[in-house]
């Protein structure tokens, strides 16, 4: 009789599983973005949070966890109870950048974490004060030129560190970077003449930009941005087929029920479909775009690791 024992214990887990599954979610769930409030992970994840709660009818509680390029908010995603209750807005630096950027993570970007959507891309933009002396990227590549190793740029996340390599190697020119915690720190540093260059995601720089306390220089994906439709690419500059943009992708820590991740991806599809949100996403800079199937966006996270990881040891980069 062991063996029915046994076998009913294992059908009533079975049942609790499923029924625990059908009534997520019960309680708030924990959001973690790791990187800090007004970047541009940050402000396109409140918007999506606060829809995707009104359709579970349970809120998204923002976790700002910077630090590390985002590896610090990663590390805390990838140690919690994979019960669907704490998720993590991922990017191309904490699953495709930063295994290549630094010696060593705390975390295995692909196998600690169960992918749950796509949610979109954003260009990367270069930036000034107002009054800088130049009007576009081919301003800044020919200062450069005259003044190598002189122009400094901040750089406040993996991404923007990627982009900068990008840009110094293509446009063959010597740029110093100077590494930033945060958008809004660079950016202060930026509007007070600290500083004469920053790149950043579009969506923190678009508030900036269009207040006219910042001036857009370049952009770095290969159409123009919706946000920004008047500056122009960096390949419009004469930076043939550059064509670099940040991304976002919301994870659960692995082995989260599959059920649980089907709950969030199918909501999180319908957030995406609704045309309100997609204008208030492409108002910010931001892309809504892509497969939302896991099993497919599992195979995007893959492939792009192995685009950026070869990028960056092929430029030499590290987070160093």
């Amino acid at each position: 009789m062991n063996w029915l024992r046994c076998l009913t214990v294992l059908t009533t887990m079975s049942a609790c599983g499923v029924a625990a599954a059908q009534t997520y979610p019960e309680r708030p769930i924990r959001l973690i973005v790791p990187f800090s409030p007004g970047q541009g992970a940050d402000s396109a994840a409140r918007l999506v949070a606060n829809a995707l709660g009104e359709k579970l009818g349970q809120p998204l509680v923002i976790e700002n966890r910077p630090g590390a390029g985002g590896n610090i908010g990663a590390e805390a995603a990838a140690n919690a109870e994979p019960d669907g209750y704490t998720l993590l807005v991922g990017s191309n630096g904490t699953h495709a950048a930063n295994a290549a950027l630094y010696a060593s993570l705390p975390f295995d970007p692909l196998a600690d974490f169960e992918p749950i959507s796509y949610i979109g891309s954003v260009a990367m933009v270069l930036l000034s004060a107002p009054d800088f002396d130049a009007s576009d990227v081919q301003d800044v590549i020919d200062m450069a030129r005259r003044e190598p190793g002189e122009l400094s740029v901040a750089v406040p996340s993996s991404t923007a560190r990627v982009v900068f390599e990008l840009l110094s190697k293509t446009a063959g020119v010597d740029l110093h970077p100077v590494p930033y915690k945060a958008s809004a720190n660079a950016m202060n540093d930026l509007i007070g003449h600290h500083i004469p260059l920053s790149i950043d995601t579009v969506i923190a720089a678009g508030p900036q930009v269009s207040g006219g306390n910042l001036k857009a220089l370049g952009v770095s994906s290969g159409q123009r941005s919706a946000a920004l439709p008047d500056v122009q690419t960096f390949a419009e500059a004469g930076l043939s087929n550059f064509d670099l943009a940040a991304w976002n992708v919301w994870f659960a820590p692995a082995g989260t029920d599959p059920t649980v991740i089907e709950t969030l991806n199918r909501g999180l599809g319908e957030v995406l479909s609704d045309a309100a949100i997609q204008d208030q996403l492409r108002a910010l800079g931001y892309e809504p775009e892509g497969t939302q199937n896991p099993a497919e966006v599992k195979d995007f996270v893959h492939n792009e690791a192995q685009t950026w990881g070869d990028l960056i040891r092929g430029a030499g980069i590290s987070a160093g």
